[in-house]
């Protein structure tokens, strides 16, 4: 089998998943429009779409699931500031004076996410 969507229950599956296109660079569906019930962030492939579902009710724990990102063309620390500028916010800082570490943030919606240090900064 292979992954076609990480599908995230929301309340707004337009704005989360404009957010979301931000981030990543990837594009929303040309199929889909404000106020849709779903939405789709296309990945390049082979990996898997992020499909915005509308649910009535709000998050109200943590995520049992989270996207850990790599940055490929900035540090760790220009994507956090780069990810809380498109509306982002600080969740826990994890970064060590050392250099390794990972940040918590969290989406327009409250949902986890961390960045990681870039491949290069770990000098892979």
């Amino acid at each position: 089998m292979m992954p076609r969507h990480l599908t995230i229950d929301c309340a707004d599956p337009f704005e989360l998943a404009t957010f979301w296109s931000a981030v990543t660079g990837w594009p929303v569906s040309g199929e889909d429009a404000p106020g849709d019930p779903e939405v789709l962030v296309e990945a390049p492939s082979p990996v898997p779409g992020l499909l915005f579902i509308q649910v009535p009710e709000g998050k109200t724990v943590k995520n049992r699931m989270h996207l850990d990102w790599v940055p490929t063309e900035r540090t760790r620390d220009e994507e956090v500031e780069r990810a809380i500028a498109l509306g982002a916010k600080l969740y826990e800082d994890h970064r060590t004076a050392e250099g390794p570490g990972w940040v918590t943030l969290l989406d327009p919606e409250g949902n986890e996410f961390c960045i990681e240090r870039s491949q290069a900064e770990r000098g892979v």
